[in-house]
């Protein structure tokens, strides 16, 4: 059987404004890893390819140069903030690797940001200090969420009405917006929203997550 026809496409973007960790960025590699196209690279059982989905993924961050991230690596993006691709609506994923927490964002990065959070359909993954652009969006008022350790005591100063856990959870859950702890709890964390998105079938979950 061929469900290439009746085939979800997964669209993702990859919100970095100003800069990023890059192995928060490299989360976005296990999402991707459930997309039919990658099952076929790796000549997977034909019923797992027509299960998977496809995935697009968007690098999308406002007009400029080449995106920096650590260990002097730059990432070319795809996308703009305008452009009709990557506007509310259009994307089922907006994953947020974490920025220098020191830096600042406006209009249109926070507006842009908490326009997609507000649609439930769309889910925001964050990675370690990417809660901070996503507190400085508003996006987590109200609701329970995750970030580094050694930057609880600023994010409860910074960010009221959040529920921080401290350094208890690797990565939290609260409505569409899931957040994770330090760097690599964002495996963790992306593993977890595979298992629990309805976007990616049980066997393609199974076939990643091994």
């Amino acid at each position: 059987m061929d469900g290439s026809n009746s085939r979800k496409t997964v669209r993702i973007g990859v919100f970095i404004p100003t800069e990023a960790q890059l192995l928060d960025v490299a989360v976005v590699d296990v999402l991707g890893s459930t997309s039919c196209e990658y099952f076929r690279i790796i000549d997977a059982p034909s019923v797992i390819i027509d299960l998977a989905p496809r995935v697009t993924i968007f690098c999308t961050v406002q007009p400029g140069e080449l995106i920096p991230t650590t260990s002097n690596l730059k990432l070319e993006c795809t996308h703009h903030l305008s452009d009709p691709e990557v506007q509310p609506g259009k994307l089922d994923i907006v994953l947020v690797p974490g920025p220098n927490p020191k830096s600042t964002w406006d209009d249109p990065v926070t507006s842009w940001l908490a326009a997609h959070a507000a649609r439930s359909e769309t889910d925001i993954l964050s990675v370690c200090t990417g809660v901070f652009l996503c507190g400085a969006a508003g996006i987590l008022k109200g609701k329970k969420a995750c970030g580094p350790r050694s930057v609880q005591s600023i994010l409860r100063s910074r960010f009221e009405g959040v529920t921080w856990p401290g350094g208890e959870l690797r990565w939290v859950k609260d409505g569409n917006i899931w957040s994770s702890g330090g760097i690599t709890n964002g495996n963790d964390m992306v593993a977890a929203y595979i298992r629990d998105s309805p976007h990616f079938p049980g066997p393609s979950q199974s076939s990643v997550l091994l």
